[in-house]
């Protein structure tokens, strides 16, 4: 595993972004862990995670990108804190483009976009926190051909979320990630995935993260909604 997916495992306990224990998600269904990215308050834990969502872009999808596009309303502040930190590390200018949930009918930016107007020849990837259904991509993919004039004159070049959680989605045996890539020919990734974070918390860690037991709940859930394919 390259060293920033360690570093940033630490900063997502860190920063108590990823907890551990029992959490009812919006589905339904009974977790032993949750993430939260609105936990990110402070500029410095904004910097550094600027700098982990740029470090696996950049790995993923290399450096020949114009657009970043964060979904609001969490996707907007990590749009922005990875152009600056993209800039910083690569000296590469990228910009930031993001929804709104309702048109502004007024000034010079009206619209359903904030930030640039993306356009036609432009080569985006977008920029979540984690994704259980896709549901987010669904409400943004038209907004993003909307700005065409030709179909396919926008390239999504691909999706980066923080975490993979490996669960199978809705309807599906597949991972969230993998059914987004099938629906829109794109490759969804992540900075790390949950076989990540129990390999260096509890398999290489001091298992004081994830214990035991914790483990134990883990492998239940998994066995119980654990996608087939983790792509």
């Amino acid at each position: 595993m390259e060293q920033y997916k360690k570093e940033f495992i630490d900063f997502m306990v860190e920063c108590q972004v990823l907890k551990f224990g029992s959490f009812t998600l919006k589905s339904g269904r009974q977790s032993p862990f949750f993430m939260n990215a609105g936990a990110y308050t402070t500029g410095s834990q904004l910097a550094r995670l600027g700098e982990y969502y740029a470090k696996a872009i950049h790995d993923n999808f290399g450096d020949d990108i114009d657009v970043f596009f964060g979904p609001a309303y969490k996707g907007i502040p990590l749009a922005v804190v990875t152009a600056v930190a993209f800039y910083n590390l690569y000296g590469k200018e990228v910009r930031y483009c993001c929804d709104r949930k309702e048109d502004k009918d007024h000034g010079a930016d009206k619209g359903g976009l904030l930030g640039y107007k993306i356009k036609d020849g432009d080569r985006v990837v977008i920029i979540e926190d984690v994704t259980t259904s896709g549901k987010s991509i669904e409400e943004v993919m038209p907004k993003i051909r909307a700005q065409e004039t030709v179909p396919g004159g926008i390239k999504i070049i691909g999706e980066i979320v923080s975490l993979n959680r490996m669960e199978k989605a809705a309807d599906t045996d597949k991972s969230a990630l993998e059914t987004i890539t099938d629906k829109y020919g794109f490759p969804a990734r992540a900075i790390v995935s949950m076989a990540d974070v129990i390999d260096a918390l509890y398999t290489h860690g001091d298992k004081s993260v994830i214990t035991d037991e914790i483990k134990a709940e883990l492998d239940k859930y998994y066995e119980q909604y654990g996608a087939k394919s983790n792509s």
